[in-house]
């Protein structure tokens, strides 16, 4: 058996830097990973699909062309294997660091292989036991994978990673965050898209007119929708798959060359023997923890998407945050402090930060709201790109905002700005009476803000 002072299991976002920590602090450390450095984030997640979002959005300016005055002659393609190897650079120059930060660190000692608990203190790996008295769970998700699914050939958000080709037509379960992004990325490289939802609309975490504006959107760049479809399940069709969608309206049935499940996210938890260790999960495998993320069992915590507080790589680097300024800081940190928001890295971007309009109605609460379409505002104009709008919530009481929507040109950056302010727990009037730089998007936040009206 090796004693340590503390192990953490998982080397996606918190885990590399809370291992650090604890390293610094003095104490023996060991971190453990069973497959690749840098967990899902930098592997399958945020880092790779941008890229390829980047290269997506390339094809579509080149093809937009003429809306700018530039004419391009001659054919333009899309070489998948080079966006492909452009985005596996990137992918390992990240994953490369996160390894060779961990294993240069004084104190730590990496371990690689599948982590189980023997009881609420020592961990196997292999044929290794390791004890120690803090242990910190950092293993993240995966794709969740829908009954009916099993006799046929299925991508994922992981397996997409390795396609360098791009699909005759490529049918996608799932309209909302993961579908959305792969759904445009693909139909820019060349695929004919079809996106399959079991709801009513896309996304319907966000409000109604976020759905339908993103839905116009889509349908302009030419994405097919199958919204309200039941009995899902797919089969072989040759050398084709087949999905019976049994929607109330069009066909029962969609063919096409390949299929991305982008229904949901699970734990990766089943496989650690936490039942050995006592610690309690919620009916779908989540880990239960408190507001400073200590799990039931004394010495223990969760961190990141297995604890179902927050699920994105930012509040998983903050579930981190949180669990250092408490253990070394004397800062009492906790999540109920975090600020909910969040980006959907479609083109244009959806910035989102605290409340939806539908979540303030709900509250009862008495509000204001300011709403400006895109096409209303100069330099989107001026740079051709006038989809979306931008939609801010206050209190009518405190003045605080209450939350905002930018569904626009770079929306996924501009939100800061409101974020900001309700963290720093300011009235909307000063970001209002804010002298902002001409001509930018964000200059028309003040402007939205001194044009709010009553939410009926």
């Amino acid at each position: 058996m090796k004693i340590f002072d503390a192990i953490i299991i998982g080397s996606g976002q918190a885990g590399p830097s809370l291992a650090a920590r604890c390293a610094s602090e003095g104490l023996n450390t060991a971190i453990i990973e069973r497959d690749r450095f840098g967990g899902t984030c930098v592997n399958t997640g945020c880092t790779p699909t941008k890229a390829l979002v980047a290269s997506a959005r390339a094809v579509h300016m080149v093809n937009r062309s003429a809306d700018f005055g530039i004419k391009i002659t001659g054919e333009v393609s899309v070489d998948m294997k080079s966006v492909k190897a452009r985005k596996d650079k990137i992918v390992e120059q990240s994953t490369t660091g996160v390894e060779n930060w961990l294993k240069s660190t004084k104190n730590l000692t990496v371990f690689e292989g599948h982590a189980r608990f023997e009881s609420s203190n020592t961990i196997i790996v292999g044929d290794q036991l390791l004890k120690a008295d803090k242990i910190f769970i950092n293993v993240g998700g995966r794709a969740y994978i829908p009954e009916g699914f099993q006799d046929v050939k299925y991508l994922t958000n992981s397996s997409m990673m390795e396609v360098d080709y791009v699909p005759d037509h490529l049918m996608i379960v799932g309209g909302s965050y993961i579908g959305l992004e792969f759904g445009q990325m693909y139909r820019r490289f060349g695929s004919e898209v079809t996106i399959i939802e079991m709801g009513s609309r896309l996304i319907a975490r966000e409000d109604e007119d976020v759905s339908s504006e993103i839905r116009r959107i889509f349908e302009d760049e030419g994405i097919n929708f199958r919204m309200e479809a039941e009995c899902l399940n797919g089969k072989i069709h040759g050398d084709n798959i087949m999905i019976n969608v049994d929607c109330q309206v069009g066909d029962k049935q969609i063919k096409g060359s390949h299929l991305l499940l982008a229904t949901g996210r699970q734990p990766n938890t089943d496989d650690l023997g936490l039942e050995k260790a006592g610690i309690q999960t919620d009916t779908r495998g989540y880990i239960e923890v408190d507001d400073q993320l200590h799990t039931n069992v004394p010495g223990i915590w969760a961190l990141g998407d297995c604890n179902r507080k927050g699920a994105f790589t930012h509040t998983t680097y903050n579930d981190f945050e949180i669990v250092a300024a408490n253990l070394f800081d004397n800062d009492l940190r906790k999540v109920s402090d975090r600020i909910t928001c969040y980006g959907l890295f479609i083109d244009p971007a959806l910035g989102r930060v605290g409340m939806t309009e539908n979540e303030v109605r709900k509250s009862g609460k008495k509000a204001l709201i300011g709403i400006r379409a895109m096409k209303r505002i100069a330099r989107a104009k001026e740079k051709g790109e006038t989809n979306g709008f931008m939609k801010i919530l206050v209190d009518a009481e405190s003045k605080r905002i209450l939350g905002a929507t930018i569904l626009g040109i770079e929306g996924d950056e501009i939100i800061h700005s409101i974020l900001d302010i309700m963290y720093a727990d300011a009235p909307y009037t000063v970001i209002q009476r804010a002298v902002h730089i001409h001509p930018t998007v964000s200059e028309l936040i003040p402007t939205t803000l001194g044009e709010l009206k009553p939410l009926d």
